[in-house]
């Protein structure tokens, strides 16, 4: 029988999958390592799972002791779950624009979870980074990892990451492809790769407001170069010892948005449900296309999982409030076809004179008020089915006692594809208020309209 013992021995061994549509205009083969097949779903486990081993060698890590590390979440649920194997407990810090996804998924494994502000330098003592020292200090049997530092991160790729890949490929890779951060996958894999062949270029993608692309370009550890960006897991404001620039090629930056949106790209059109820095990686080589020639073989690390994003990237919401998502939405069609007044009934109007309002209005479907609260609605379909039932004029009734539900109400800024689904046969039109608090309403001719323009 092929029986595991634990859940540590699935770590490693993850598929290599070539990349199809999203990479038709290609020359070349280009192969995605899914990371996200690790019991963690991300590339951390390896690094973490080496960490606490080479710990506990050293003694550094004793039975019973308390794991402390800083992390943006992969990092943590690595050593969370060597820790439940083993018997430890954890502590972790964290910044306060990693996804909320994140810090549950490690509560869920029985760590806790402390988060610090993002914006504040490393030798801030409320950085994530000192309050985790500090955490080492105060905590009786405890152990910091310092991933940054802790060269048994760029081991594990040494030793896993870059041996997997030169067999998959049958050694006919030619390009490894890393969103960078601690430097560990980047320096392990690639130190790896060309002690095979020294001739695989070895690219970084490291996102704008990190320090590392200008670190690599000159040496220098620039602070003018950090400024808050939203990536998760990725870009430094100093320089982590993992990394030796000697086995990178080439460092490239992406923004925040070109990211977050090849990150969706990659899940529509490959099926691949993967985070943000994988979105990073694939957008820096299809801005490093030209270099690349028929023949080659490219291998992009894929590194986490989409799950951990969907509040985030895989929110619509979230994804318009940044910008980073054109998306044509109820705002759009209201300012498009221009300012109007909402056409409204009084409640005890008449049938007949709701009938010539809609005349005069070029209108088939009016909200009715009372008292200045919309109460419902009437249509033209509506009244013609009234006519129908009644069986005889009901032009002198009460608009009330023909009254029918009233529009959904939405916001502002729902796309306008959600739209197609509230406004049917049933319900010719939605309401909505801008900033101002003032009501407007859309209709299925106001939806084609827009899809037409």
């Amino acid at each position: 029988m092929n029986i595991k013992n634990n859940v540590l021995e699935t770590i490693g061994n993850t598929p290599l999958i070539k990349l199809n549509r999203i990479a038709q205009d290609f020359p070349c083969t280009v192969l995605a390592k899914v990371e996200y097949f690790n019991p963690g779903n991300s590339v951390k486990d390896r690094m973490a799972l080496k960490m606490v081993e080479v710990a506990e060698q050293e003694g550094k890590l004793k039975p019973g002791g308390t794991i402390i590390e800083g992390t943006s979440g992969n990092t943590g649920m690595g050593l969370a779950l060597a820790a439940v194997v083993k018997g430890y407990k954890c502590i972790f810090t964290t910044t306060d624009k990693q996804s909320k996804e994140k810090i549950d998924i490690l509560k869920a494994v029985g760590a806790e979870v402390i988060v610090c502000p993002t914006n504040v330098e490393p030798e801030d003592p409320r950085s994530y980074y000192s309050v985790a020292r500090r955490l080492a200090r105060e905590v009786p049997n405890s152990y910091y990892f310092n991933q940054y530092d802790n060269l048994a991160n760029r081991q594990a790729h040494y030793e896993t990451t870059g041996p997997e890949l030169w067999s998959q490929t049958d050694g006919k890779i030619t390009h490894l492809v890393v969103a960078t951060g601690t430097g560990g996958t980047v320096t392990g894999t690639a130190q790896y790769l060309k002690e095979k062949n020294p001739a695989i270029q070895v690219w970084a993608m490291d996102p704008y407001g990190s320090l590392l692309t200008k670190y690599f370009r000159t040496g220098e550890a620039d602070m003018n170069e950090v400024h808050p960006y939203i990536t998760e897991g990725i870009g430094e404001d100093f320089v982590p010892q993992n990394y030796d620039m000697q086995y990178v090629d080439h460092f490239e930056q992406v923004t925040d948005k070109d990211a977050a949106i090849m990150a969706r790209r990659i899940a529509k059109e490959e099926g691949l449900f993967c985070g943000y820095s994988t979105g990073t990686a694939f957008q820096g080589l299809v801005q490093l296309r030209h270099k690349l020639r028929e023949g080659d073989v490219v291998v992009v690390i894929f590194c986490d999982h989409g799950s951990r994003y969907v509040g985030k990237v895989y929110n619509d919401q979230w994804m318009m409030e940044r910008g980073f998502l054109d998306v044509k939405s109820l705002k759009d069609i209201v300012n498009g076809r221009g300012a109007k007044p909402l056409i409204t009934a009084p409640a005890d109007a008449t049938v007949s004179e709701v009938v010539e309002l809609m005349k005069q209005h070029n209108i088939e479907s009016i909200p009715v008020m009372e008292d200045g609260d919309i109460i419902g609605s009437i249509s033209e379909s509506g009244l013609f089915r009234k006519m129908l039932v009644n069986g005889h004029d009901i032009r002198q009734h009460a608009i009330k006692e023909m009254i029918e539900p009233s529009f959904p109400i939405v916001s502002f800024d729902t796309p306008v594809e959600r739209l197609t689904t509230l406004i049917n046969k049933e319900n010719g039109a939605v309401l909505s208020k801008d900033d101002s608090g003032n009501y407007h309403i859309v209709t299925k001719y106001d939806v084609i309209q827009s899809f037409a323009g």
